[in-house]
C-alpha cells in the first residue's frame, strides 16, 4: 500500500469505509451474542462487575439446591410425626376402650370358715383369741377379747373388723384393693373386692385363730379377655411407631431419630440453621410395652404415658415447622437474590438488540455511501486515462 499513491480524498474515503466496517463487525458482534460487553477490552469495568455478579449468582444457586433438600427433610420429619401422632392417638383409643371395658367377673366363694368363737360362760373368763388374715405375702391380726355376740362385754363382728382395720398393718387392704365388710346374716367377716376390675384369682388368702374362727370368705375370678386383646393391639401400635421413626429418612438424615442438619444459606457458609434432631420412637415419646392391665389405675397410667407423648409430639411439629419456616423464607429470598444479581449483571453487558439493529442500519447506509463516495473520489484519477 505504501508504493501506490491515493489522492487525498480517495484514502479519506477509504479510511472512513474502514472505520465503518469495524463498526458494522463490533455491531455483528453484539447482535450474535447479544452483549454489548463480551471481553475486558471491551469495557474492563463493567466486564468485571458483572463477571463477580454472574459468579455469586452461580454460588447462590447452587445452595439453592442445598436449601431445596433440607426443606424436603424437614417434610419427611414432619410426614413422620404426624404419621406417629395418628398412630399415638389410636394407642389412647385403644387404652379408652380397655379402660371403659367392663371385665366379666363373678365373686364366688373360695373358701369359708363357719365355726364361731364361743361364748364365754356366764361368771366366768372371757375368751382370747387371735384372728390372723393373710393376704398374699402380707396378714392383718386382731386380739378378740369375749364371745363374739355373746355377753354383755364380748366383741361383736363389728369390733372385729375395726379391730382388723386398725392394725399395724392396715394398708395391706389398700394395696390389694380389699376392705372388710359384715356378711349378711351378721355372723361372719367377708374380704369384699373394692374395684370389680382387680383379678384376684391368683390371690391367696386364709384365716388362721388360736382356739376359735369366724366366718371368713373371698372370691372372684376376673376375665379379662378383652383388655388383653387390647392390649396386644396397643402394643403393636408401639410396633408401628417405632418402624416409622426409622423410616422417616431423607437422604441419611432422620431428624426424628436425634440426627441434626445443617442448612448454609450464603456463599461464605457464615449464615445458616441448625436443625436439631429430636427422638420420636417409643423410647424418646415415653411410651412403655405394657403387659399388665388388669386393673383401672394401670391403664390410667397408660393413658398419661400417651398423652404426654401427644403433648411431645406437638413441640416436635411446632419446632420442626418454625425451622421449614425459615428455611423456605431464605430459599425464596436467595431465589430473589440471585435474579437481582442476575439483573444487574445483564445490565452491565447486554445489548440493545432493537438499538443494535438500528446501528447495524445506518451503518450499511454509511458503507454504502462510502463505496459511491469512493467511486467517486476516483473519476478524478480515471480522467488522466482519456489522454491516452
Amino acid at each position: 500500500m505504501a508504493d501506490i499513491s491515493l489522492t487525498a480524498s480517495m484514502r479519506t474515503t477509504l479510511l472512513s469505509l474502514q472505520n465503518t466496517q469495524s463498526l458494522m463487525d463490533m455491531t455483528q458482534e453484539r447482535l450474535s451474542t447479544g452483549k454489548k460487553v463480551n471481553s475486558a477490552i471491551d469495557n474492563p469495568m463493567s466486564y468485571y462487575t458483572a463477571q463477580g455478579l454472574t459468579n455469586r449468582a452461580s454460588d447462590l444457586e447452587a445452595l439453592l439446591d442445598s436449601m431445596g433438600q433440607g426443606i424436603q427433610t424437614l417434610k419427611a420429619a414432619n410426614e413422620g410425626i404426624e404419621a406417629i401422632t395418628s398412630f399415638v392417638q389410636q394407642a389412647k383409643a385403644v387404652a379408652n376402650t380397655a379402660r371403659d371395658t367392663v371385665s366379666k367377673s363373678s365373686l364366688t366363694s373360695s373358701g369359708t370358715f363357719k365355726n364361731s368363737i364361743p361364748e364365754a360362760p356366764t361368771g366366768g373368763p372371757a375368751n382370747t383369741s387371735k384372728i390372723t388374715i393373710n393376704i398374699g405375702d402380707d396378714s392383718i391380726s386382731y386380739d378378740v377379747k369375749g364371745a363374739i355376740n355373746g355377753g354383755a362385754a364380748a366383741d361383736d363382728i363389728n369390733a372385729v373388723i375395726t379391730g382388723l382395720n386398725a392394725n399395724p398393718n392396715d394398708d395391706v387392704l389398700t394395696k390389694y384393693n380389699l376392705e372388710l365388710v359384715k356378711s349378711a346374716d351378721g355372723k361372719s367377716i367377708e374380704l369384699k373386692i373394692k374395684d370389680p376390675n382387680v383379678d384376684v384369682s391368683s390371690l391367696k388368702v386364709s384365716m388362721t385363730t388360736e382356739g376359735a374362727s369366724i366366718g371368713l370368705s373371698i372370691g372372684g375370678v376376673i376375665d379379662n379377655t378383652a383388655r388383653d386383646n387390647s392390649m396386644k393391639q396397643f402394643n403393636e401400635i408401639l410396633n408401628q411407631i417405632d418402624q416409622l421413626a426409622n423410616d422417616a429418612t431423607y437422604k441419611g438424615v432422620n431428624l426424628l431419630k436425634e440426627d441434626d442438619l445443617r442448612v448454609v444459606f450464603n456463599e461464605d457458609r457464615t449464615s445458616f440453621l441448625d436443625v436439631k434432631g429430636d427422638n420420636a420412637s417409643t423410647a424418646g415419646l415415653g411410651l412403655s410395652v405394657v403387659s399388665d392391665w388388669s386393673t383401672t389405675d394401670l391403664i390410667d397410667t397408660t393413658i398419661t404415658e400417651v398423652e404426654n407423648a401427644i403433648n411431645k409430639l406437638r413441640d416436635m411439629a411446632s419446632v420442626f415447622g418454625n425451622n421449614y419456616s425459615i428455611v423456605q423464607n431464605r430459599e425464596d429470598f436467595t431465589d430473589s437474590l440471585v435474579n437481582v444479581l442476575t439483573e444487574g449483571s445483564d445490565k452491565l453487558v447486554l445489548a440493545d438488540m432493537n438499538e443494535e439493529s438500528a446501528n447495524m442500519l445506518a451503518l450499511q447506509t454509511r458503507q454504502q455511501l462510502g463505496v459511491n463516495a469512493l467511486s467517486l473520489a476516483s473519476q478524478a484519477a480515471q480522467s488522466v486515462l482519456k489522454l491516452f
